[in-house]
Formats: C-alpha cells, structure tokens, sequence
C-alpha cells in the first residue's frame, strides 16, 4: 500500500478505490462472522450503527493499523472511529443509494472526515457498486431534496438531482478490496442484479477537533492519536460478541444516531 500515492489521489479526487485490504480469505471470515451474528440475533444487521460496539470482527476491522495509517494520511493523526455499519443488498433487490454527499445532514463542524467502505463480498457493477464524482468534494454542499423513497437505503431518501453522470466512474471491489472517500464526494450506487448479498462493511472516521453541532449527546472512539477536545461521549468497544449490556447500548445508540441523521 503506497500511503503517500493514495492520499494524493484522495485529496484530488475525493475518493480512492480498490484499495487491498484483507485477503479474500479474511474477507470471506469476517463476512461469515457477520452472518453468523445475524443468525443469532435472527435480525438483518443492515444499517445498524455502532458494531464495533456489539461484535469483535467489526471493531478489528475499524482499527487495522494499515487503515487507520491511510486515514491519519487524510485527516490527521487524532483518529476518532464516529460509527460503523455493514450495508447490504440482498441478492435481486430494488435498493439503491441516490446521488449524495454524507455530511449534509450528520451536523459536523468540519469536513475532516472520511469513509471507509469495506467490501466482503464482491461489489461491482452488477451487484451494485458505488459510483464516485471525481474531485466533487471541492464543490461544496449541493442542495438535497428529501423524499420517502422505501428502495433507497438512505435515511431521508436524500437526493442531489441532475448530476451530470457522464462523469460518474464506477468503483468496483473485490471481497477485501475497500474504497476511502471524503464526505462531500458525490456517490450513489445502484440495485444488487446478481444472486449474492453485496455486503459493505462502512466505517466513518473523524479527526478529534470535530464535534458534532446538533446536541451534546454524540458519542465516538479515539482510535489513534489523542483527542483534547472530548466532544463526544465515548463508546465502549466490544470486548466479547453480543452481550446483552452492549446490545442494550447499541440500540440506544443506533436510535440516537438515525435521528441525528434524520433531522435536517
């Protein structure tokens, strides 16, 4: 992993792609842990925040010292881990993501912010990978228009409308491939064709200077770095998968979060 080249295509672009991560094996583990963990909460753990809080897989993933070294390249070396969450599409479904950029509605101070997406399965065209707007972060907020669309994974159904997809490249990933992009960056993504899940495992980092503009109820966890801000409540970390106390904690932390999200 050439850190110094991916972050000079980073800060250009708003987003690199394909980036190694995991072996196709590892991939293929921490895809099953995730399946497992559905099987035995028997829920669909799509769109949840917080895992890293509930299931030991998500937190290692979130806090590999080669990701976490490719994030202090873009935002700096005090690393908050802000939430982490496993977006899926089941196989032959109508979800979507619309054209968007992430921080129009999580209240942020600043835009030292960046996304990992994880792939463990394989996330292409006919699955429904992401599409980026190179260099589109540079272009500040654009406006969203919210609706109730029920195929569209996004919270409001959130939409910048007539993005020129001429310009759109297409982001590919191999189970274990991941992609880092900056929260301004236009993205959207289209529905899975194929007969697999495409599961992304998303991770949002934040340097320790943002706090969050909404309320003082935010929570986050210092992942590198040291943070003399203290403008989150600090999450617990998974020391075990699944305990009652720490599922308890999430629930309560994923409502808090949909509606921090939620509230435009």
């Amino acid at each position: 992993m050439n850190i110094a080249a991916l972050a000079t295509d980073y800060n250009r672009d708003g987003y690199v792609s394909g980036v190694p991560i995991l072996s196709t094996e590892e991939a293929q583990q921490h895809r099953s842990a995730l399946e497992q963990a559905e099987k035995q909460l028997d829920t669909n753990l799509h769109y949840q925040s917080k895992m890293h809080t509930i299931h030991t897989s998500p937190l290692a993933l979130a806090t590999r010292p080669d990701v976490l070294d490719l994030v202090e390249a873009m935002i700096g070396p005090d690393i908050l881990l802000y939430n982490s969450t496993y977006i899926i599409k089941e196989p032959h479904s109508p979800s979507h993501v619309s054209w968007h950029q992430d921080l129009t509605y999580w209240g942020l101070s600043h835009d030292d912010q960046v996304t990992m997406w994880l792939a463990l399965s394989v996330a292409d065209d006919v699955s429904g990978c992401m599409r980026m707007i190179p260099t589109s972060h540079t272009q500040g907020c654009f406006d969203h228009m919210v609706s109730n669309d029920s195929t569209n994974v996004l919270l409001q159904s959130q939409t910048v409308h007539n993005v020129d997809e001429s310009k759109a490249v297409l982001c590919p990933l191999k189970p274990g491939e991941a992609s880092f992009h900056h929260g301004w960056t236009l993205h959207a993504s289209m529905p899975n064709h194929s007969d697999d899940r495409r599961i992304g495992f998303n991770v949002q980092y934040l340097a320790a200077h943002v706090r969050q503009t909404k309320h003082d109820l935010d929570t986050a966890m210092l992942v590198r770095g040291t943070d003399k801000y203290n403008h989150f409540e600090c999450d617990i970390p998974a020391s075990a998968d699944l305990a009652p106390d720490a599922l308890h904690r999430q629930k309560v932390l994923d409502d808090r979060y949909k509606m921090i999200a939620g509230n435009s």
